[in-house]
């Protein structure tokens, strides 16, 4: 037969792998822990008759515990699934513990009460939208980035082309041929950028005479 007394004087003054020390008080990790403190009354394994809540996907079970399944580990917390109406949840639970202490009743219903309001903010905040973020791999950015750097040299080489053979056409390498046409050019691009990769068309006239016609 075990005593309760007993196991709390071990775990007290013993080590209890549940039991976290801080500067101001000392708490409990146990997840069947109703208020989440280390002391005697809150202790899920120094009490044969407890009763706690919990969440799981979203529904709120009530776990209860008692001597007469102290002996079957497996079957120890018996969980009873709560109503997702808070008012009916809190009925529930007054009728499940009505004839257990007021401290765990007490404390069962502020716990509820917790994991409604925190269910009910993570239903607010699921329905609100939110950026999402996504990783680029390292190397796709790095061939974007050869691409673009690739792109870059390729626009720079045809402006450079398209400008040596304006100069050429003003220098007379093609024996002035098409001055006439060069002018008109020069009329209509006057103030233009050819940085600015604008494709333009220049007609030629045929002035070459009879013989070359």
């Amino acid at each position: 037969m075990q005593s309760d007394e007993v196991i709390w004087q071990i775990i007290n003054r013993g080590h209890c792998s549940y039991k976290m020390k801080t500067g101001g008080a000392t708490f409990c990790r146990n997840k069947y822990n109703v208020t989440g403190l280390c002391n005697r009354s809150s202790c899920p394994l120094a009490n044969s008759q407890y009763a706690t809540i919990v969440e799981e996907r979203g529904i709120a079970y009530l776990c209860m515990k008692t001597v007469e399944r102290a002996h079957k580990p497996a079957t120890l917390w018996h969980r009873i699934a709560l109503d997702g109406n808070y008012s009916k949840a809190l009925k529930q639970v007054d009728s499940l513990l009505a004839h257990w202490s007021r401290f765990l009743l007490h404390k069962s219903k502020q716990r509820l009460t917790k994991i409604t309001q925190y269910l009910l903010r993570t239903r607010i905040l699921m329905r609100e939208k939110k950026p999402r973020l996504v990783t680029i791999p390292a190397r796709e950015q790095q061939r974007e980035s050869r691409r673009e750097f690739k792109a870059q040299i390729a626009a720079q080489l045809e402006n450079s082309i398209e400008k040596e053979l304006l100069e050429r056409l003003r220098s007379g390498t093609y024996e002035n041929l098409h001055i006439k046409s060069l002018k008109n050019y020069s009329d209509q691009t006057q103030g233009l950028n050819f940085d600015s990769r604008k494709h333009l068309e220049i007609e030629y006239e045929d002035d070459l005479g009879p013989g070359l016609s």
